[in-house]
């Protein structure tokens, strides 16, 4: 029986195809809705990781903390140590790092493993309980859409067709589900799964996603991460109080 885990892993992998699909639908498109949605994934991701993620690993194994470390380190492997200079939001970028093919297809498997490591976070949550798993999954699902919207634009850029693009930012749909399908096999190792978990959603939280929202004048975007951090303490205190 597929688990619940497993359900949610591939319903924020239709955000990753979502997001492909709302770049390759038109020729141009604005960037300042994927804007918000980078403030607010930073500050929510940032609170549940801090919050929930790292606690709950710390009751299952006493290597959390140095596995959250690899984590973070292992996200930036895969989104620096092989594709150099990659970041959120490409598409709004024209400096023509990927305009090869080569940078494109490095920019594709980064964000493959990374979207593995996606799923594994929201399986290792709902392994431990609903609430842990539903906040794990919004704060996953609020990143899904701009990731699937950048690596289809680097896709594009390097010269591949709008059916290729797409269909790259379908398989990280289908990587996400992968990786809630690996920890749901593995459960005796959940505590290292949500500690890698923590460290990984830190690192999107603070190394991708936050200096996006920083890179622009004035306060707004900046602010909108203490949005983040509000829409998390709302929907914490709505599924405690439920449940």
């Amino acid at each position: 029986m597929i688990s619940l885990g497993v359900w949610m892993a591939a319903a924020a992998g239709i955000g990753n195809f979502v997001g492909g699909l709302a770049l390759t639908a038109r020729k141009t498109w604005s960037a300042s809705l994927l804007k918000v949605f980078v403030a607010l994934g930073a500050g929510f991701m940032l609170a549940v990781a801090f919050l929930e993620v790292l606690p709950a690993s710390q009751q299952h194994t006493t290597l959390a903390l140095p596995a959250a470390f690899a984590g973070y380190l292992l996200v930036h492997l895969f989104e620096h140590g092989l594709v150099p200079h990659f970041h959120f939001g490409e598409e709004t970028h024209h400096h023509g790092e990927f305009l090869t093919p080569a940078g494109g297809t490095g920019a594709f498997v980064a964000l493959t493993l990374h979207s593995f490591l996606d799923g594994i976070s929201i399986a290792s949550g709902f392994l431990v309980s609903f609430p842990l798993g539903t906040l794990l999954f919004l704060a996953i699902l609020i990143h899904k859409l701009p990731e699937g919207f950048t690596l289809a634009s680097i896709l594009l850029l390097t010269g591949r067709s709008r059916r290729q693009a797409l269909g790259g930012a379908a398989a990280l749909g289908v990587a996400c589900v992968a990786g809630a399908l690996a920890m749901n096999a593995a459960r005796q190792w959940l505590g290292l799964g949500l500690a890698l978990s923590a460290g990984a959603t830190l690192y999107v939280a603070a190394s991708d996603l936050l200096p996006e929202a920083n890179r622009e004048e004035g306060v707004t975007l900046p602010l909108t991460v203490f949005g983040g951090v509000l829409l998390y303490l709302c929907v914490h205190l709505i599924l405690r109080t439920a449940l």
